[in-house]
């Protein structure tokens, strides 16, 4: 039986989500072509993947074993269009708040005729884009999923409250989590709707609330109408290069080697201006 990428792409959309309506938006079509999609899968494949009910949506046993099994196939066979010379592009990701350019510049100089893209990437999705071969290497806001990735660690920031202008603490220098205490906070997992730093933003400006991101985040998205202020005892956010643990290449091992010797010397040139 001859296994459809395309398919299998769709099946670990769904899975990663656990929702065929996100999972469509992710994937850039309509939910009942992906519907359509999954239902021919599990025809082919001769076995349920998925348990669908009013509460939700789950994976079956034979479902959970194939995508254990999609993800390292997926990423090898992305990783062989490129060793053939089907795609000539060195894909980077990264999350809102980190800058990428210069790395990837570099990049670009050192091999004339690679085409270096990035791609913006959210919580959903920022390891779904490594499993799937979208990105050759991503920079991830950890925690993330491990499993089947490599994982280097870069640098820590400081975790803000965001606040409208107008908050009892908006003119604090700094803030404790118990000042918290009480406050609506305003998560892309926790309020209906809100898929983007972006739509967390509006929601706090509009109805209130506070939403705890990497400082990085909260400076590149300033808005006059929304202040943010250092929280001094929660744990920082820690920044990572993530790649697929199955695919060993010479691009992706130079640009691990170019993201660290830049951070390092990000770090020396901070400790001597201290």
């Amino acid at each position: 039986m001859d296994l459809d990428l395309r398919k299998l792409r769709y099946f670990v959309a769904v899975a990663e989500h656990l929702n065929f309506g996100r999972a469509a938006e992710a994937l850039h079509i309509a939910q009942p072509v992906l519907s359509r999609q999954i239902r021919a899968l599990e025809t082919e494949l001769k076995v349920q993947l998925f348990d669908r009910s009013p509460k939700g949506t789950v994976l079956t046993p034979g479902g959970e074993q194939l995508l254990s099994d999609a993800r390292p196939l997926l990423a090898q066979a992305s990783a062989l269009l490129r060793r053939v010379g089907v795609a000539d592009t060195f894909t980077v990701g990264f999350m809102p708040g980190l800058i990428v350019t210069p790395a990837a510049r570099l990049l670009a100089s050192r091999h004339p005729g690679l085409r270096v893209d990035v791609r913006r990437t959210t919580w959903d999705d920022q390891v779904e884009v490594i499993h799937d071969g979208r990105v050759d290497a991503g920079y991830v806001r950890l925690p993330v999923p491990a499993d089947g990735l490599r994982i280097l660690p870069l640098f820590t920031e400081p975790r803000v409250a965001v606040l409208p202008a107008t908050h009892r603490l908006a003119g604090k220098e700094s803030v404790l989590e118990a000042d918290l205490s009480g406050e609506r906070r305003v998560q892309h997992t926790d309020t209906p709707g809100i898929r983007s730093v972006e739509e967390k933003l509006e929601h706090v400006a509009m109805h209130g609330g506070v939403a705890i991101l990497p400082l990085s985040t909260a400076t590149f998205y300033s808005r006059e109408d929304l202040v943010h202020v250092p929280i001094e005892d929660i744990a920082p956010n820690e920044v990572a290069l993530a790649w697929s643990a199955h695919r060993q290449t010479p691009l992706i091992a130079e640009f691990a080697e170019i993201v660290t010797t830049a951070v390092m010397a990000t770090v020396t040139a901070t400790a001597q201006q201290g």
